[in-house]
């Protein structure tokens, strides 16, 4: 008789707040697709949920090519796709009901330009939910997505000032009126993410995911040109992992009953454990998914080896592990 992979001997079970998942694994928003692309590499039922690209009230074309820049080495990717999707209408028509075949466990993302547009695609989600249209089964909270411009404040994002993080989760909230859960994805780019954190909480998050990309931008010097059609972008990938490992692991310190879902340069399962030691409840799984479709599952196994080899054998034994050495 052959023996249990090492990795089923712990419990991988995890809660993000009033959700419920089989273990913390996820994709990332922006990197697996608007539904089920990624099935044909693996199982997207095997995962914690699958969090699509995000996806706004109405269509929206996104950035001039070339969207993406992979940089030297390992370091990752600057991207500058520009939230391309076809709507929310579109999105629950279509790809929804594919996505929840699969058995997958779902979190739609959602972003805008204004308070107005988020609050409609919330309100989207939730009127789709509670009147049970195809694959809304499935999905068991919103993730909004406010790393946005803002173009009720010049441009800028919702996310750098808290009243811009008040208004557009404050908006968010109202439109999905308790219907699922409300995550928020906050990010780096501000001096005190704490405070961001805490204006987030109070203004209707049930949750909070950090981090986004990390602006940047790349050049050739030889003619002066942008490598990235939008001209500056996102940094996201290994070189951006230590930076998640710090927001969450403040954010644990400073709100210590909030649920958190650490992201952020993710590529193996030691990378994973490293998150949740710092305080996450759950990981999602982005750009490593670029050079390896399979990445979120392999790095499921991976953390459920590690947890194993460890001494493990429940998930929440490493959870804030790092807070109890201060």
């Amino acid at each position: 008789m052959t023996a249990p992979p090492v990795s089923a001997l712990v419990d991988l079970r995890t809660e993000v707040g009033a959700v419920r998942l089989a273990n913390p694994i996820m994709t990332a928003s922006g990197t697996s697709g608007h539904g089920a692309e990624l099935n044909s590499y693996f199982a997207l039922s095997d995962l914690g949920a699958v969090v699509v690209k995000s996806v706004s009230a109405d269509a929206w074309p996104g950035n001039p090519a070339p969207r993406l820049y992979p940089l030297p080495g390992d370091a990752g990717m600057l991207n500058s796709v520009g939230l391309q999707n076809r709507g929310m209408a579109d999105w629950l028509d279509t790809d929804l009901p594919k996505l929840a075949r699969t058995g997958a466990t779902v979190v739609v993302s959602i972003w805008g330009f204004s308070t107005d547009s988020y609050r409609r695609a919330a309100a989207a989600v939730a009127a789709a939910r509670l009147s049970r249209r195809p694959g809304c089964e499935r999905l068991v909270a919103v993730e909004a997505n406010i790393s946005c411009p803002n173009v009720e404040d010049r441009r800028s994002m919702f996310a750098h000032s808290c009243q811009g993080v008040s208004d557009a989760v404050g908006a968010a909230a109202e439109g999905l009126a308790g219907v699922v859960p409300l995550w928020v994805k906050l990010s780096p780019n501000v001096t005190d993410l704490p405070v961001m954190a805490g204006a987030a909480l109070a203004a209707g998050a049930d949750a909070l995911t950090m981090i986004n990309t990390v602006m940047g931008m790349a050049i050739d010097p030889g003619d002066g040109s942008f490598r990235l059609g939008g001209g500056g972008g996102g940094l996201s990938g290994p070189a951006v992992h230590p930076v998640a490992v710090r927001a969450v692991y403040e954010c644990r310190s400073a709100h210590p009953t909030a649920p958190i879902i650490g992201v952020g340069g993710v590529t193996t399962g030691v990378d994973a454990a490293e998150l949740i030691a710092a305080g996450a409840d759950a990981v999602q799984v982005g750009t490593a998914t670029f050079a390896d479709p399979r990445a979120p599952a392999r790095i499921l196994s991976e953390l459920g080896g590690w947890c194993a080899t460890h001494g493990i054998s429940n998930i929440r034994e490493l959870k804030g592990r790092a807070h109890d050495r201060r």
